[in-house]
């Protein structure tokens, strides 16, 4: 397995790698199931690469692609690949598979015909820009602290 990530940067690797965390922590995480590193094209299971892309409403950045050659440790070096992602794109998933990266809490989204990243990754923006579905909004909140302060009792009404 490799990783591939892109820093852009100004010389400063530590900067440069600083700074694209705390732009990817803005943003939710979506991983593409590709052959080509063009379009939604591969079964998981298959994938040569998953290319990594941190998405919100203004923008879509493209953050890393993580490539694996057949012998790869199968779908469990898969699933630790895009752990950190809120959607997983594929053009075809198995079910003990779908339901492994479900439980992992991460949303799979089957995209049929071998669409172009590039315009997935535009509808999304789009859907985002307005009110997304529930479990999209779900997804978006993905590693958020949750705030359960309107669980705490008012001890003044006893």
């Amino acid at each position: 397995m490799r990783k591939l990530r892109i820093i852009d940067g100004n010389g400063d690797d530590a900067q440069a790698c600083e700074s694209a965390r705390q732009r990817e922590g803005a943003a939710m995480k979506i991983a593409f199931a590709t052959q080509d590193m063009k379009r939604v094209d591969a079964h998981f299971a298959g994938a040569r690469n998953l290319a990594i892309f941190a998405v919100s409403p203004e923008a879509a950045r493209f953050v890393k692609v993580v490539q694996f050659d057949r012998d790869d440790g199968g779908i469990d070096a898969k699933i630790e690949a895009v752990e950190d992602c809120a959607i997983l794109c594929v053009a075809a998933i198995g079910g003990p598979a779908a339901a492994r990266v479900v439980n992992t809490g991460i949303h799979p989204i089957k995209i049929r015909g071998a669409e172009l990243i590039d315009d997935v990754l535009d509808r999304l923006r789009d859907v985002l820009r307005g009110t997304p579905p529930p479990w999209l909004r779900k997804a978006l909140r993905q590693g958020e602290e949750r705030d359960f302060s309107f669980l705490e009792e008012d001890d003044d009404d006893d």
